[in-house]
């Protein structure tokens, strides 16, 4: 009796998203040939460099030049289609060290940081929805962290000189704070106060008057704080060190300090998006993208990249995805813990 032939077929990608040079996995019944043939594997038109194949599983490095949901062919795999959401490039040359911010119009801002001491021509950019990068602030040297308060208003600090400054809608700074070690990570709460990290181990509390008291210490960081506010009125920090594992760290309003998980090899920046999800920035060499965490410690790996440093999310769910020097934009990010996707039978 013949045996009957078995037609191959896709079932799995992972992660649903990623960006340019990200890595993502696609298994499925046969995909990967035979063993004496590499699959030729088409992201949108491009051809994706396949980076591991055998009988049920293809890696493969996402090409550049795709953008938004994005169909994934196999050449083993003749009639079968996936898709994966691939980050639209909105802003290169850029030089972000931590997190974007999105104001509640929707308008993205983004920092040229650049080396230390370094006197830029611009400081931070101003991206609308459709337009294009324009300089917006200029004359912060080493701008670091970005942060919209309740009203609207863009801050934004350096970590030259551990000042705070915020800025008006046409541009002008005005000095918020200073002498605050190496200011990195800004987050506001409810109510206006704005939480500064000084990567020697403090957290300080800034009044809108400008008054700095220090609310929270953890341990000193190799790199950057990085800070979000949860809309439970937690702060939730990360601070890269020389330890094989670093931590994920809560602070309540009385600023005592939780260590939520352990598991990053080096964490950046984070955000929560519209439902209250957690998403943290692993920059390890090996496991760099984006992870949604849940409240038990368990983390999805949801977006696919390399030298990724930020994440920020815009009311209607959209997500800025940033590299030093390039800004991604996600028109949603999948649910790392959703049911998982069947592709098997898609047309193609």
């Amino acid at each position: 009796m013949s045996q009957q032939l078995v037609h191959p077929r896709i079932a799995s990608v992972h992660p649903l998203a990623a960006v340019a040079g990200g890595r993502i996995t696609i298994r499925g019944r046969g995909i990967g040939g035979n063993g004496g043939h590499i699959p030729k594997v088409r992201i949108g038109d491009r051809i994706a460099l396949v980076a591991y194949a055998d009988r049920d599983t293809v890696a493969c490095l996402v090409p550049d030049g795709a953008g938004g949901s994005t169909p994934i062919r196999l050449s083993t795999a003749p009639g079968e289609t996936a898709f994966v959401e691939v980050g639209i490039p909105v802003a290169t040359g850029v030089h972000q060290v931590d997190s974007p911010a999105i104001a509640g119009d929707g308008t993205l801002f983004l920092t040229y940081s650049g080396s230390r001491g370094e006197d830029s021509p611009v400081s931070v950019f101003r991206l609308s929805d459709d337009g294009f990068p324009e300089p917006f602030v200029t004359g912060v040297k080493n701008p670091t962290s970005l942060a919209v308060d309740p009203n609207g208003r863009l801050h934004v600090s350096s970590r030259l000189d551990g000042s705070v400054f915020a800025v008006d809608a046409t541009g002008q700074v005005e000095q918020l704070a200073s002498e605050l070690g190496v200011a990195c990570g800004l987050a506001f709460d409810k109510g206006g106060t704005l939480y500064v990290g000084d990567r020697s181990g403090t957290i300080f509390k800034v009044t809108a008057s400008g008054q700095v008291d220090p609310f929270a210490s953890l341990p000193p960081s190799v790199a950057a704080f990085h800070l979000e506010m949860a809309p439970t009125g937690e702060l939730y920090v990360t601070a890269p060190t020389l330890s094989t594992r670093d931590a994920l760290y809560r602070i309540d309003e009385t600023g005592d300090v939780t260590m939520v998980v352990r598991r990053f090899g080096r964490p950046q920046g984070l955000a929560f998006d519209p439902q209250g999800r957690l998403h943290i920035v692993e920059a390890l060499a090996g496991a760099s993208g984006v992870y949604q965490l849940r409240s038990d410690g368990e983390a999805a790996y949801v977006v696919a990249g390399t030298a990724l440093v930020g994440v920020a999310f815009d009311r209607a769910g959209g997500a800025v995805v940033v590299s030093n020097d390039t800004a991604y934009r996600f028109s949603h990010i999948p649910d790392g813990f959703g049911a998982s996707r069947d592709f098997g039978a898609m047309a193609p």
